[in-house]
């Protein structure tokens, strides 16, 4: 197996973007008491993420979606020092029935937590769309390395390869993140227009208070002698 790459720490400063709705219009409380399900089916509400740190809370479309695929596969490569230096904590909330969340950390890597609402009920009581909308703000991205055509072939593929022939939650359901606690504190909250309109990984670490974030270009890097 090759070696995996890590990608390139640099400092980065946010500067007059709008990187998503810092007023929130909902109260964290609402959902404190759902119930959250990890790799073994075992349940726990999900005030249980922040109540005791600041959380990075991701929620993704589908397990089979190509572009929440290669958007977690680039959170698989924050190194575990940058989260612990800033004291938070990482976690995707996917909306699959429990047994999908091995299969898809073997085929992102993903290291961190990673939990399933298979009911989409936190999706739902946060206001997270269900319908895609394109415009000229909701901005692609920069994690999603495929084309849609391409992407979408690899995820109907990897359906139709799975044991049993299962989209993995509703087709139709959006994600977005949200950054919460400690307590029942939201400091940021985004809902994703589209399956490209990712909030970016480095705006998220930087406004949840890491000081350096990562570079996930694939470009190569330029030396000047």
């Amino acid at each position: 197996m090759a070696e995996a790459i890590s990608p390139i720490i640099r400092q980065v400063t946010i500067e007059n973007k709008d990187i998503g709705s810092l007023s929130i219009d909902y109260h964290i409380e609402d959902v404190e008491d759902c119930l959250i399900y990890d790799r073994d089916g075992v349940s726990f509400p999900f005030k249980k993420l922040y109540r005791d740190r600041k959380s990075v809370i991701i929620f993704v479309r589908n397990f089979l979606c190509y572009s929440c695929k290669e958007y977690v596969e680039d959170l698989s490569k924050i190194p575990k020092e940058a989260l612990e230096d800033a004291a938070i904590r990482l976690v995707v909330i996917g909306q699959a029935a429990h047994h999908h969340i091995e299969p898809f950390c073997l085929l992102t890597g993903y290291p961190y937590e990673i939990y399933v609402d298979p009911e989409r009920i936190i999706y739902q009581k946060l206001g997270m769309k269900r319908e895609e909308k394109f415009t000229d703000s909701a901005q692609p991205s920069p994690h999603v390395k495929s084309g849609i055509f391409m992407g979408q072939v690899k995820s109907v593929w990897r359906a139709m390869t799975s044991p049993a022939f299962d989209f993995q939650g509703d087709l139709h359901q959006q994600g977005g993140a949200i950054i919460a606690g400690p307590g029942s504190q939201v400091h940021f909250s985004h809902s994703d227009m589209n399956r490209l309109d990712h909030m970016p990984i480095n705006w998220l670490l930087q406004l949840a208070g890491v000081q350096q974030t990562l570079d996930f270009s694939d470009k190569p890097t330029i030396i000047h002698v």
